[in-house]
């Protein structure tokens, strides 16, 4: 075995349970395995008032916060107007992931088709992963300037809150910018250039939740516009709300990974989201209903998350990203398919390279691990960067410790990089420590709690490694991090069924800190057998007090030929979760296996 095969031991946990909110779920009607995963999701710190429960539970948008709360707002929606009353060029810059696009097609759209803006008049402005970098880059800011015809008036989503020296130059240049986006402000607040900054991480912002994704920051801007707008005469009472844009922030708001725990807020913009996408009366929605088949006749947030978002994200990793924006503004099912096509190649295109890097990226990470670091940082020095996240959030899953991976900047002298997160590890807070202790290390940076994107200096690369670990360790205090898989406990052989996986639907959607449930349990192995291409995945019989599940475990060998720690009639501890398996027009129950041990039974 290799390094780059190397597995730490990964720990099976079981959720601690707030008891106050357990019993408080079940007083309200909950039914006791739901208020069971419900309990091991909601911390008392997340949700301190039990009777919060139902805008979790069954959200809705009556639990969505006026959008006048957001600081700013009042600024940004005036000169808005100012724009649209006088026939101003409005630019609409974006950054290039499903977050920003997704935003861009909420601005794009309600400017045109609620408020009237001709398109001619509008600028799509979004950076070139590769050529570019992210945010409001100096390349496009040059773009912009050198244009014979410039936008008076330019809108970010989704970034611009650490770009005040391009928006200074903008500034010079006579463009007035409004920066709206949710990353972390750097430490000097927001970007004193711009004329409005709307972004619920403010310590001056009133809007109560500041996990909200940029393009939900997009919609509720158009929102209060279209509010001002009746407010001052110039549209209808009666002109129709910007509901039906909310497929497209539903989308932006899972691929974003921002929290689906407490948030009451996501919860109801992607639950209303999916009814919309679900209509399939979009060409972009109608498209990829097609393209996926039967065996997802209906969206959910896992469609989202790892078959939409990725195709909308793999344009820009690989490429330039206008043909997501075609693709998401299609106005026919024929020109929607054509960018659908565009899209899914370059995944295919991605998912290679990803695959490579993968496998170069584990030798660094496996010897980092066994060099007892806190925190990885890989450098691959081929590898493409649009892919980096990706493969650092492979490397998370398989060490459960935060990771960077980095790879050339197209400046000189210069690491790009993207890093993912565990939880109790805020990256970004990681990367201001090292900023504070170490200023000569970093370019620049910006993010979240969960993910965060970096340039530093070549040369600093040794450094920077060891003051992340820093930084990490620092936040960590005395916990010690590895890979960990947080179970929901055991079911009875009897409740492993279809109508269980239908109950646990209704808590959808499922996302960061609030996972898709994992059950665990001892089964005996009756049957198995290696499938797939190169034989890595493994097909399972399992019985359980005498029931017989099927059970599949994806990648569960690390290379072809690689030997399990059990066999036929061993009784293994197992930890998976529950999937419909649907087989010429009969759905049977499924075990899709996250992990499995030999059983240490007394």
């Amino acid at each position: 075995m290799t390094d780059s095969d190397f597995r730490e031991p990964l720990t099976l946990q079981r959720r601690p349970l707030n008891e106050a909110l357990y019993q408080a779920a079940q007083a309200q009607g909950v039914h006791p395995l739901l208020a069971r995963v419900l309990a091991g999701r909601l911390s008392p710190e997340q949700l301190p008032d039990p009777q919060l429960l139902s805008g979790v539970v069954a959200p809705a948008l009556q639990y969505l916060p006026p959008p006048q709360l957001l600081a700013d707002q009042a600024v940004a929606t005036a000169r808005l107007i100012q724009a649209i009353e006088q026939e101003e060029r409005i630019g609409i810059l974006t950054d290039y992931d499903v977050d920003g696009i997704t935003s861009h097609v909420v601005f794009y759209r309600a400017l045109t088709e609620w408020f009237g803006v001709p398109a001619e008049r509008l600028h799509s402005l979004i950076g070139h992963r590769l050529n570019d970098g992210y945010g409001v880059s100096d390349p496009l800011v040059t773009r912009i300037l050198d244009d014979d015809v410039r936008p008076s008036l330019i809108v970010t989503a989704d970034c611009g809150s650490s770009d005040e020296a391009r928006i200074a130059r903008l500034n010079a240049a006579g463009i007035d910018v409004v920066v709206t986006d949710h990353h972390a402000l750097p430490e000097a607040g927001p970007p004193a250039s711009a004329l409005a900054v709307i972004n619920p991480t403010r310590r001056d912002c009133d809007y109560p939740d500041a996990t909200i994704a940029g393009c939900m920051v997009a919609w509720l801007l158009m929102a209060a516009l279209r509010q001002a707008l009746i407010d001052h005469g110039r549209l209808p009472p009666d002109t129709a709300k910007l509901g039906s844009l909310l497929s497209y922030v539903a989308l932006g708001t899972v691929a974003d990974c921002v929290s689906l725990g407490a948030s009451r807020v996501n919860r109801a913009v992607i639950r209303t989201g999916l009814s919309l996408i679900n209509r399939f009366d979009r060409p972009c929605w109608e498209a990829l209903h097609q393209l996926l088949g039967e065996r997802t006749e209906q969206f959910d947030a896992g469609t989202l998350a790892f078959q939409v978002g990725p195709r909308i994200n793999a344009r820009s990793r690989m490429a330039d990203p206008y043909a997501a924006l075609h693709f998401m503004l299609a106005p026919d099912l024929a020109t929607a398919q054509h960018y659908l096509n565009v899209l899914d190649s370059d995944n295919q295109d991605r998912r290679q390279v990803e695959q490579q890097m993968v496998a170069d990226a584990r030798q660094a990470a496996a010897e980092q691990v066994k060099a007892g670091l806190q925190s990885l940082v890989v450098y691959l020095d081929d590898g493409h960067s649009g892919v980096q996240g990706i493969v650092a959030s492979r490397l998370l899953e398989r060490h459960g410790r935060p990771t960077v991976v980095l790879t050339p900047a197209n400046e000189p002298k210069q690491l790009v990089g993207s890093a993912r997160s565990v939880p109790g590890v805020h990256i970004r807070d990681a990367l201001q420590r090292v900023d504070q202790l170490y200023p000569d290390i970093l370019v620049k940076f910006g993010g979240h709690v969960g993910a965060a994107g970096l340039t530093l200096w070549q040369h600093q690369l040794a450094r920077f490694q060891k003051a992340l670990d820093q930084a990490v360790r620092h936040q960590l205090g005395r916990r010690r991090l590895g890979p960990v898989l947080l179970t929901d406990g055991p079911l009875n052989a009897d409740t492993i069924t279809l109508a269980t996986l239908d109950q646990l639907a209704a808590l959808e959607p499922y996302g960061r800190e609030f996972e898709a449930p994992v059950f665990e349990g001892n089964f005996i192995v009756e049957n198995l057998r290696s499938v797939g291409h190169e034989g890595t995945h493994i097909k399972l019989d399992l019985s359980l007090d005498g029931d017989m599940f099927n059970a599949i475990w994806f990648r569960a060998l690390p290379y072809p030929g690689a030997r399990l720690r059990f066999g036929l009639g061993d009784t293994i501890r197992v930890a998976y979760s529950l999937d419909r398996n649907t087989w010429r027009g009969r759905s049977s129950i499924q075990l899709i296996v996250r992990h499995a041990e030999p059983a240490h039974t007394a």
